[in-house]
């Protein structure tokens, strides 16, 4: 069998597909099906204890990953043995109507675990998820919700964690040098929390726990001292393995995780033409500006020529003269800060949107997470009822040279930082994960089936505020509106021709920049999460394409009564479920 890689995350991956205790109804073959998920449940979360821990599930809170061979093997046969019984023992006719969704959603989350352990293995080809697991099975129990009782279980993991530490040093085999190279940028913040942090967290706790975890601290640091070594001076070397998934598995991959009702050729056929007709109306936005900004340019000429080419020469010449408006690299932060509040204050005025009950803050990124991502997102875990939201904005690299600072600036100029603002933090994903709506199962609150709906819902209500006229309808922020949709349709086609195909750097980077007017920075960073995170640039354009043909049928359904605002609340008010049964439930 060829193994395959992807970044799996602890917060989110290692937990996509966790259950929850779900209450009992009194059909009995609910209560059979709730049996086998509390049962499921208590083997899954043994198996992964520190996403457990993420989670807010407690049980297993002293207890670190077991990845041996005999364990993994084990675990493969306990899936199937799941899958089994909820095939024949449990009929989906007989099930209530919440239940006969939930068996789907159990079903493929069964089908995406299998998929992982048997061809993707991160256990064995990746690096990133280890340290995940370094970091996280003591900073979770340490940073949140404190107590003496978790301070003892995080004494429990420190004796445990050399060991680990040694067993991933033996157990990894030919990772691609991608993942090698982050994990190893990424551990000086890890070894920084241990060193620096640690201390003062658990110094809260009481003296006779506060004294044995002092005494473990300095062997687990010479274990993660050791591991940094040996990513640079041995992994590295070895690390031969490809990063891209191939069709087979990505396409996978994408159906377990994206869970859409379009096909990946008609979502392909609907970017082709997308990318052609929103190059088309930038150009037609630019075209009063570049007379103004060029006067001596001739653009009748221009015309005459490739039309394609045309249109790059008028929208770049724009994009070229606005660009140097933006904030300084120090006060990058807090201009993104200070934005969400400029739209928040917005959507208060108009009424555009119903803004949710919970708050959302927008903070700087911690060290741990920075390079991996460039925003962190944090809600409540998964056994919270309730709680606010949290976005970490990473801060422009230090390390950084000047020349890549000025590119990524100029790319994130006043008027693109709006839109990119709306896309990505506020509204962004916080309002559908914010949204009221029914009491989830536990299933449903940990799937992993969202991103659709949470990462393609902010793309729509874009034109719902250049409509409303944000900016008092300032053709620049349209311009880099569009830019944005663009940016979208070529992540999506990134993602296929990079996984699936055999795109390099070089391709994409200039595809991105010619084709989408991004900055050589924003182009390299665009490439870094292609490879690191699979999926990902899926996602939006999916989501959002599959929301334009639900807008499509309600405005049928509701004909002049229809309202944009209404139905985005009936959007998010079934909660978590697949985008595609959404599709089903919003007409009726």
């Amino acid at each position: 069998m060829k193994k395959r890689l992807i970044v799996p995350l602890i917060a989110g991956a290692l937990i996509l597909c966790g259950f929850g205790i779900l209450q009992a109804q009194q059909n009995g073959d609910d209560a059979k099906f709730t049996k086998l998920v509390n049962s499921y449940l208590e083997e899954y979360w043994k198996f992964y204890p520190t996403a457990a821990t993420l989670a807010g599930f407690g049980k297993y809170d002293n207890k670190i990953e077991d990845f041996s061979e005999s364990n993994v093997e084990k675990r493969g046969n306990a899936i199937d043995a799941v899958n089994k019984e909820l095939v024949t023992k449990i009929s989906p006719d007989k099930l209530s109507p919440d239940f006969q969704i939930d068996r789907q959603i159990l079903l493929d989350a069964l089908d995406y675990e299998l998929f992982r352990l048997e061809n993707l293995v991160p256990q064995e080809y990746n690096p990133l998820y280890y340290n995940e697991i370094f970091l996280h099975s003591i900073r979770a129990l340490l940073v949140k919700n404190f107590s003496d009782a978790k301070l003892t279980a995080a004494i429990e993991r420190a004796k445990a964690l050399p060991g680990f530490i040694k067993f991933a040093k033996e157990n990894l085999k030919t990772p691609p040098p991608e993942y090698t190279q982050a994990a190893i940028d990424q551990m000086p913040a890890i070894l920084a929390f241990y060193k620096n942090d640690v201390p003062g967290l658990i110094d809260k706790g009481g003296a006779d726990a506060k004294s044995k975890f002092a005494s473990e601290l300095p062997k687990v640091t010479a274990a993660l001292e050791d591991w940094s070594r040996y990513l640079q001076n041995e992994l590295l070397a070895k690390s031969t393995g490809n990063f891209r998934l191939g069709p087979e598995a990505h396409a996978k991959l994408l159906r377990l995780t994206g869970q859409t009702s379009l096909m990946t050729d008609e979502l392909v056929n609907r970017s082709k033409a997308d990318y052609n007709n929103i190059r088309r109306e930038m150009a037609m936005v630019c075209i009063p500006f570049y007379r103004i900004m060029y006067p001596k340019v001739d653009l009748d000429k221009i015309n005459a020529g490739s039309e394609d080419a045309a249109r790059n020469m008028i929208i770049k010449g724009v994009l070229d003269k606005i660009k140097g408006d933006h904030v300084e690299k120090d006060a990058w932060v807090d201009k993104v800060k200070e934005t969400a509040g400029e739209i928040k204050a917005f959507i208060e005025k108009t009424k555009l949107l119903d803004i949710p009950a919970a708050n959302l803050t927008v903070e700087p990124m911690e060290p741990i997470y920075q390079g991996m991502t460039w925003l962190k997102f944090f809600g409540p875990a998964a056994y919270e009822n309730a709680g606010d939201f949290k976005m970490q904005v990473q801060p422009i690299p230090a390390s950084w040279p000047e020349d890549k600072v000025q590119s990524f600036l100029e790319e994130f100029n006043d008027f693109y930082l709006y839109f990119w603002t709306v896309e990505r933090i506020y509204p962004g994903t916080f309002f559908p994960a914010a949204a009221p709506g029914p009491a989830p199962s536990i299933l449903r609150k940990l799937a992993f089936f969202t991103q659709p709906l949470l990462a393609g819902w902010p793309l729509y209500t874009e034109e719902m505020f250049i409509n409303a006229g944000f900016g008092e309808y300032d053709l620049r922020l349209r311009l880099n509106q569009l830019k944005l949709q663009l940016k979208s349709v070529i992540d999506f086609q990134m993602e296929l021709n990079v996984h699936q195909g055999n795109y390099t750097k070089e391709q994409v980077v200039s595809y991105m920049t010619k084709g989408g007017f991004m900055s050589q920075a924003e182009a390299e960073r665009k490439w870094d999460m292609l490879v690191l995170n699979p999926g990902y640039s899926y996602y939006p354009y999916a989501g959002y394409q599959e929301i334009l043909d639900m807008e499509k049928d309600y405005k049928a359904a509701k004909g002049d009564a229809f309202d944009q605002k209404e139905f985005l609340n009936k959007l998010t008010s079934f909660g978590p479920l697949p985008i595609r049964l959404i599709k089903t439930k919003i007409t009726q």
